[in-house]
């Protein structure tokens, strides 16, 4: 079992922001829209030392998608890390706790290492879940017993799908060396989550 070094995140993670997301989400990328520099990452040779005026000057070395791609993971991971923590705690089944615990470690881990990225490219990331995912963590958290674990591998093995997929594109999309090969270090990790979201549930039948 992989290990995530960078971050969740990733997180590898659930719930997926497609339909946007609110409240400390919105506020983040209102703040890097307002630094957005979508020119830092075109110029290849003069990347470090443009990466060193934006710190001054306030402004982002990553275009807006990128940045948002970075504000929608950091809240993915941070859902996650509260939902394995209940997985720990209302789990019913053993392996939906040892999962749970997985995707606390795993997530608390790839975190810390988003933070630093955002924080050399000079990206805000929320704060807090956004209001969608709160919703849902507090849906999920009026189950027990197997309707709890039946409902959270469920999301689990929906999360992880989106999640894949977000990464997948984002890879082929960034214009960041540095964020496109975070990316590609964390995705088999998530791969992995989504594999045995999808074996637990399979066995939860």
């Amino acid at each position: 079992m992989k290990k995530i070094s960078l971050v969740l995140f990733v997180l590898p993670m659930v719930f997926a922001c497609n339909n946007g997301s609110s409240g400390s989400v919105e506020k983040a990328d209102s703040a890097n829209n307002a630094k957005s520099d979508t020119t830092a990452t075109t110029h290849n040779n003069t990347m470090d030392t443009t990466s060193s005026q934006n710190k001054m000057t306030g402004t982002m070395s990553v275009d807006k998608s990128t940045s948002e791609f970075m504000t929608k993971v950091a809240d993915v991971g941070m859902t996650e890390v509260k939902l394995g923590q209940m997985a720990q705690d209302k789990g019913s089944n053993q392996r939906v706790k040892d999962f749970g615990g997985m995707m606390v470690k795993d997530h608390n881990a790839a975190g810390d290492e988003l933070k630093n990225l955002a924080g050399q490219k000079n990206v805000t990331l929320p704060a807090t879940v956004s209001n969608d995912h709160q919703k849902k963590i507090d849906d999920l958290n009026k189950k027990s017993g197997r309707d709890f674990d039946k409902a959270y591998m469920d999301a689990m093995v929906d999360g992880h799908q989106s999640t894949v997929n977000d990464f997948e594109k984002a890879s082929k999309n960034t214009k960041d060396a540095d964020v496109k090969a975070w990316i590609d270090k964390t995705l088999p990790t998530l791969k992995m989550h989504l594999d045995s979201a999808r074996a637990i549930k399979k066995a939860l039948k």
